[in-house]
């Protein structure tokens, strides 16, 4: 899976796309704690982890 289509699927719903990308591990866990705080938090983490990783 490319890393465009991985950030569209993070800007819909973000924990899917760190999933995605990490798997259950703790930036997953995290972002949904973000995406549960604020959405805006949620991508912007999301499309890290997907930059940094991907």
């Amino acid at each position: 899976m490319t890393d465009l289509v991985r950030i569209i699927i993070a800007i819909i719903l973000p924990p899917l796309g760190v999933f995605l990308t990490v798997g259950i591990k703790g930036a997953f866990w995290l972002n949904i704690l973000l995406s549960l705080l604020g959405y805006v938090p949620g991508i912007v983490h999301a499309v890290w982890v997907i930059a940094k990783r991907g």
